[in-house]
């Protein structure tokens, strides 16, 4: 059993609310989700997914799938409409099979008006899981997009170790440059220590592609955001892409971590053997936390967990309420939380 604590946003470091002040803003929200294992029903060639059809020994038939996509879709449906009634305008998700269960994801009745747009690369991910991004067009234009390989190899041979590539996806976000990193970093099987440099050389991949966009166009602005299978405080993030606990840290060029203060707190978006952990994270660049920057910037951040999220019951109470345990449908939604961060930017009293 886990301890679950329900807290308001802990990292705000702009000193007005939206309510508070004559000037009013346009909100914007950005996010991430791990969707656990969201894949179809069909056993596909050179691809690790049997357990994932009807004949695995998960079961996992139409019926299944559809409950969970209507669970997942509950979530996304419901994230952040306390500050705007358009929700989540960008959403970026792991853990899924291909395109085609993004597809069924966002034309399911919950979110189908939203209209959101997919932009997904197949990736050569072992486990046969990719990562993916959905937007709203009415807020984001995409402009460009790739999959960016991370070359990995074991340490005792050449043997590269295949992964997820890193999506990243730039345009315009209601006039403001925008580029999102979307990443699921390598796990830490064979032990936290062992496996390091797997991540840190995910984090390596991410600070040089932020460089080179920043380079290229000092204006941009970057969210790297992902299930970085480390913490907060873990060398990958905090180290090797130097991602900061306070935005008065960052230099140009540099990052700010918002999630870190939850972190700090206690709190996390998955929890292990009694212990929470947050891996999923959304981190910015210098020009996303400057309020004097013309357009959009930051306001707060948070971890999605309402209780209907969270298993009630058994030695897992307090968990996240995931899919399954083992092979036992258990008709939850994740195994972990999803984050979002508000951006806001002054409106324009003519608006």
């Amino acid at each position: 059993m886990i301890s679950t604590r329900w807290l308001l946003p802990l990292f705000i470091f702009i000193s007005f609310s939206l309510q508070a002040q004559e000037q009013s803003y346009q909100i914007g929200l950005i996010g991430f989700y791990n969707l656990e294992n969201l894949f179809d029903t069909l056993d596909t060639p050179g691809v690790n997914d049997t357990e994932f059809t009807p004949s695995g020994p998960k079961l996992y038939g139409t019926r299944i799938y559809q409950e969970k996509l209507d669970n997942l879709t509950r979530v996304v449906a419901q994230m952040g409409t306390d500050l705007t009634p358009d929700g989540i305008s960008i959403l970026g998700v792991s853990e899924i099979e291909n395109r085609s269960v993004l597809e069924d994801f966002v034309a399911h009745p919950r979110i189908a008006d939203r209209n959101y747009q997919i932009v997904h690369y197949d990736s050569p991910d072992r486990r046969g899981v990719d990562v993916g991004l959905i937007y709203n067009p009415k807020y984001f234009t995409v402009t460009e997009s790739r999959a960016v390989p991370l070359m990995i190899y074991e340490t005792d041979s050449e043997t590269r170790i295949y992964t997820r590539d890193v999506l990243l996806v730039g345009g315009d976000y209601d006039g403001d440059p925008l580029y999102i990193m979307v990443n699921h970093w390598p796990s830490r099987r064979g032990g936290e220590a062992a496996s390091a440099y797997l991540r840190n050389a995910g984090a390596l991949l991410c600070k040089n592609l932020a460089d080179s966009i920043q380079q290229a166009n000092p204006a941009a602005k970057i969210i790297i955001m992902g299930d970085l299978n480390d913490d907060p405080t873990s060398p990958s993030v905090a180290e090797v892409l130097q991602a900061k606990r306070k935005p008065n840290q960052v230099r140009p060029g540099g990052f700010f971590n918002p999630m870190w203060e939850y972190y700090r707190q206690g709190l996390g978006t998955l929890a292990y053997r009694d212990a929470w952990n947050l891996f999923d994270q959304l981190i910015i660049n210098r020009k996303l936390i400057d309020p004097r920057q013309e357009g959009y910037h930051y306001y707060q951040s948070y971890i999605f967990n309402p209780s209907y999220l969270v298993q009630k019951t058994g030695h897992f109470r307090g968990y996240p309420l995931r899919t399954y345990s083992g092979d036992t449908y258990l008709g939850g939604f994740s195994d972990h939380f999803p984050v979002y961060m508000a951006l806001i930017k002054p409106q324009d009293d003519g608006n």
